[in-house]
Parts: structure tokens; C-alpha cells; sequence
């Protein structure tokens, strides 16, 4: 049964080796892994949801928009990004470190190895290429998969907003990127599983906020029409100190 879903980003500059001292940076690691903890003490096991990149994404050959399972039994590291730290999704991954896990994995194996239980979490890495009405279906697949077990279950979502917010941001300035931002910080800090489906993919990927489908799915988890209709929301944290937009909180059914 699903317990509740914490929003998290997916961002490199949660781990230290990547991202030095930096007051903001340690704002925002210090919250996220406060959430994640509070998750761990509510349910050990965890469905992560992510998005892969645009030119390395999980749609393939086969036209697949999502895969499940992604990391399960691996070793990750953050080598990739300037620092060789291991991360892995659950206790019994083994071998050589997979230089392709995908980032949000990564993000997810290392949130894991920060809570004072062990955690084992079933990562899903969504292409950015979901249409809407997939992402939408896809989340309501997983709440029938999270209900079905009676142990609690938790929902990671690791997912950013647009990067392109100043002019220092990753993707540089676009003047779209504020107005895109302010309609998904809304939904998510209302709760707003409809305003999340109301974004446009394209005009959400053309501000660089690549987290789109981890929210559209997110907005299928809890849109099921024979449950309540009212989401709570917490937000431990909404910013863009470094021109990338960050997310924090907890949605509750």
C-alpha cells in the first residue's frame, strides 16, 4: 500500500565529492536527506521514478518509454560526473561499477545509503519522450502495483524543474523558463495531479525541465478517480540556487 511519495532532484551537487562546501548546496542536501529518512521510517521498501536522458533515454528499438528494474543487482558511481562514489539500490549489488546507470539511479542509490535502515528500492526510468497520456497511465499502472502489496510501500520521485533560469544556469537564460517554473512549483506545492498533466512537453523540455514525466507519472499515481481526490502536500524546499530548479516535499494520499 502505498504510504506516501517524496520529490527530490536529481542533481550531482547532492553529494559532497561533487559538489565541495557550498552553503547552498548543503541546504539542499540536508533537506532532501531529512525526506528521505522521514520515507525509511514509513516504508523500507521504495518504486523510484526518473528520466532518462533525451539521447540515451530508455525508449528503444522496441519503442519502449519506460524500464523497470533499472540498477537492480548493480553497482553505480558518480565517476561520470567527477567523483568515483559507489551507489546501489539495494543490499545485494555486486561487480564493477555500470558507468551507464542513469543519473536518477544514481541519485536513488546514494539517497538510499543515507537512511538508517536498509532500503531497497525498484527504479523506473521514464524516457523524456512520454507523451503525457503515457506518463499519466504509466503512474496509474505503478498505484495498482503499490496497492497490491500489503507491505507499505514508498514513492521516490527524482526529477528537476527548467535549467535554464539565469543566465549562469546550465542551459543559460531563457525568459519562457520562469513562467514554465512557476506553473509546476504550483502544482507541486498544491498537490495538483491535473495542473502536473496540464504541462506541455515540448515547452518543458525547450526550458531544459527535464523532470516533466517523473511528474506527469507522479499525477497518475494519484489521480485514481475511486479514491479521494484531495493530495497532501508538504514542501521542505523550492529553489533555483543555481539556476536549476529544486523540489522538495511529500505528497500523501
Amino acid at each position: 500500500m502505498l504510504t506516501s511519495a517524496v520529490l527530490v532532484p536529481s542533481a550531482p551537487l547532492l553529494v559532497p565529492e561533487l559538489s565541495g562546501d557550498s552553503t547552498e548546496s548543503a541546504q539542499v542536501r540536508a533537506t532532501v536527506i531529512a525526506a528521505v529518512r522521514r520515507l525509511s521510517h514509513e516504508a523500507v521498501h521504495w518504486v523510484g521514478v526518473g528520466v532518462g536522458l533525451e539521447n540515451a533515454g530508455p525508449k528503444n528499438a522496441a519503442g519502449e518509454l519506460w524500464r523497470s528494474g533499472v540498477g537492480r543487482g548493480q553497482i553505480g558511481t558518480f565517476a561520470g560526473f567527477g567523483a568515483d562514489v559507489r551507489t546501489s539500490l539495494d543490499a545485494d549489488a555486486a561487480g564493477e561499477p555500470m558507468p551507464s546507470l542513469e543519473l536518477c539511479a544514481l541519485v536513488a542509490g546514494w539517497l538510499r545509503a543515507r537512511t538508517d535502515v536498509e532500503i531497497t528500492v525498484d527504479m523506473h526510468v521514464v524516457s523524456a519522450e512520454a507523451s503525457v497520456n503515457e506518463c499519466r497511465e504509466f503512474g496509474q499502472q505503478l498505484r495498482k502495483q503499490l496497492d497490491s502489496d500489503n507491505r507499505p510501500q514508498g514513492l521516490l520521485i527524482v526529477a528537476d524543474g527548467a535549467s535554464t533560469l539565469t543566465a549562469k544556469a546550465p542551459g543559460s537564460f531563457d525568459e519562457r523558463a520562469a513562467g514554465v517554473q512557476s506553473a509546476i512549483d504550483d502544482a507541486l506545492i498544491a498537490g495538483d495531479p491535473e495542473a502536473l498533466l496540464a504541462l506541455d512537453p515540448q515547452l518543458c523540455r525547450s526550458v531544459g525541465a527535464q523532470g516533466r514525466a517523473a511528474w506527469q507519472v507522479l499525477a497518475g499515481v494519484f489521480m485514481d478517480s475511486s479514491r479521494s481526490t484531495t493530495t497532501r502536500s508538504v514542501v521542505d524546499y523550492s529553489d533555483a540556487p543555481f539556476g536549476v530548479a529544486y523540489h522538495v516535499g511529500t505528497w500523501r494520499p
